[in-house]
């Protein structure tokens, strides 16, 4: 925890040196462009790997970056995104190495797990045996992209908002724009 509160002290430093009235600002409200649906993955930070400032980006997470109709919380995220935020773009970032996905592509199942591994299986083909983890990656991030397009709260609310699928490769930084 002291390394954390260091941290924190060291962020609030370096910004204030920039722009002293940065957090004034920060307390009016936020108006972000983007919704960002990622990974939970410690590795993946959204607003980290773009370098985007606070107030940006509103970001919800979970394992592997599902769109599931029946999940409360994202589905709270995605209407105050749309109906009360009114962002630009919704962004789907799945990452290569991804936990969840490797979890979904084998046999081994946990109890506490085995319903949110079956929805990122639901996102694979019939028959993935032959595809890589990463390819799965990225086809997980085209379904979820196909699953928000026909989400209830994406219909009621989200005409104009363009949806992106967007991949990270962990081993380079790379943000690869898929659609």
């Amino acid at each position: 925890m002291e390394d954390l509160r260091r941290k924190n002290e060291e962020f609030i430093r370096k910004i204030k040196e920039i722009n002293p009235a940065y957090f004034d600002e920060l307390k009016k409200g936020q108006a972000p462009e983007y919704f960002v649906l990622s990974c939970s993955d410690s590795r993946v930070s959204p607003s980290v790997i773009t370098q985007m400032p606070l107030g940006h980006m509103f970001v919800h997470r979970n394992i592997a970056n599902q769109v599931v109709s029946d999940d409360e919380s994202f589905s709270a995220s995605l209407y105050f995104a749309l109906k009360h935020l009114k962002v630009k773009a919704i962004i789907v970032k799945g990452h290569t190495g991804c936990g969840g996905i490797k979890a979904a592509s084998s046999d081994k199942e946990e109890n506490e797990l085995r319903g949110w591994i079956s929805h990122i299986r639901n996102s694979f083909p019939n028959d993935s045996s032959e595809l890589s983890l990463d390819e799965l990656a990225k086809i997980n991030v085209l379904q979820q992209v196909e699953n928000l397009k026909t989400h209830p709260i994406y219909k009621a609310y989200g005409d104009n908002v363009e949806i992106r699928g967007c991949l990270f490769h962990v081993e380079s930084g790379e943000l690869e724009r898929l659609t």
